[in-house]
C-alpha cells in the first residue's frame, strides 16, 4: 500500500497534464462551433493535404540523414576508450543544454546571406574564384529560407536522439558473439552485416522514433529556417489555435489525425524490431 500510495502524484500529474488535454482534443475534434456533434473538422481537412506532405517528406529526409550520420559515429565510439567516448559524448551533448530557440537562430546567422559560412567564404576568396573559373557573378549561397534549410535544422537538433540509443545497443552487445563469429570464419564485414547491424536494430528504431515525431511536428525551424514559405503540420495546428483564421476544432482534428498516424508509425516500428530482435537471438 506504501508503495502504491507514492505512484499517486504522478497519476495525478499524468491525469491532468496528458489524459485531461488528449481528452479535450478529441472533444474538440468531434464537435462545432456550436457544440454539436460533426465530422465535417476532418473532411476539411484535405485543402491542407500539401502541409502533411511537406511535413513529413521533411522528417522522414532528416531522419534518414540523422541514420547515416548517426550509426557509423555511434558504433565506431562503441569501439573507443573510455576517454575517448566521455569526451564524444559531451561533445555531442553539449549543444543540448542551450534553449531550442537560441540554437536555431544561431543557425539563421551561419546560413544567412550576409551569414558568417559566407562571410567566410567571401574572405578567404571563394567566390572570386568561382566567378573566374565559370564566369559567374556568384556573391554568396542563398541557403536561409530554403527546406534544406529546416531539414539541416532538424538533423541538428535532432541527430543525438540518433545517437544515443544506437551507441547504447551497439556498446551491450557481448564481445563473445562476435568471437563466435570470427571463429567460424567471418570477416569484419560479414561480423557487421549478420551480428552488428541486426542486433543493433532495436536502437535505430528507437532513434528513428525519436527522431521522426519531433521532425514531423516541429514549427519553429520552419518559420525561423525556412522563411515560413513551407507550411508544416505544426505551424498548421498554430495557426489554428493562435493565428487569425482561430478555429480550434480544425486545429484538433489535425492534431488528432498526427497524432494517430504517428501511433501507427511507433506500432509498425515497434513490432519490427521485436520481430528483428527475436531472429537475431534465433
Amino acid at each position: 500500500m506504501r508503495n502504491r500510495s507514492l505512484a499517486i502524484p504522478y497519476v495525478v500529474w499524468m491525469a491532468v497534464f496528458v489524459i485531461a488535454p488528449l481528452l479535450l482534443i478529441v472533444v474538440y475534434a468531434f464537435t462545432a462551433k456550436d457544440g454539436g456533434v460533426t465530422l465535417s473538422n476532418f473532411s476539411n481537412m484535405g485543402q491542407y493535404f500539401p502541409a502533411f506532405r511537406h511535413s513529413f517528406v521533411l522528417a522522414v529526409t532528416a531522419t534518414v540523414i540523422c541514420i547515416l550520420i548517426g550509426y557509423p559515429l555511434a558504433y565506431f565510439l562503441s569501439k573507443e576508450g573510455v576517454l575517448v567516448r566521455k569526451v564524444a559524448m559531451m561533445l555531442i551533448m553539449l549543444p543540448m543544454w542551450m534553449n531550442f530557440l537560441l540554437r536555431t537562430y544561431a543557425w539563421m546567422s551561419l546560413l544567412d546571406d550576409n551569414g558568417l559560412i559566407n562571410q567566410f567564404l567571401s574572405g578567404i576568396g571563394f567566390f572570386r574564384l568561382i566567378n573566374t573559373l565559370f564566369g559567374t557573378d556568384l556573391t554568396c549561397f542563398h541557403m536561409i529560407n530554403t527546406q534544406w534549410a529546416i531539414v539541416l535544422g532538424m538533423v541538428y537538433n535532432f541527430l543525438p536522439f540518433m545517437i544515443m540509443p544506437i551507441f547504447s545497443v551497439i556498446d551491450k552487445i557481448d564481445p563473445k558473439v562476435i568471437e563466435a563469429a570470427q571463429d567460424l570464419g567471418a570477416n569484419s564485414a560479414m561480423v557487421f552485416r549478420k551480428v552488428i547491424f541486426p542486433l543493433s536494430l532495436p536502437g535505430v528504431l528507437s532513434g528513428v522514433t525519436m527522431v521522426f515525431i519531433p521532425s514531423v511536428s516541429t514549427f519553429a525551424l520552419s518559420r525561423l529556417l525556412g522563411g515560413g514559405k513551407t507550411l508544416l503540420l505544426g505551424d498548421l495546428i498554430e495557426m489554428q489555435f493562435l493565428g487569425n483564421a482561430y478555429n480550434p476544432h480544425l486545429g484538433s482534428a489535425i492534431a488528432l489525425v498526427m497524432m494517430v498516424i504517428v501511433l501507427v508509425c511507433m506500432a509498425v516500428m515497434n513490432r519490427f524490431g521485436e520481430g528483428e530482435e527475436g531472429v537475431a537471438v534465433l
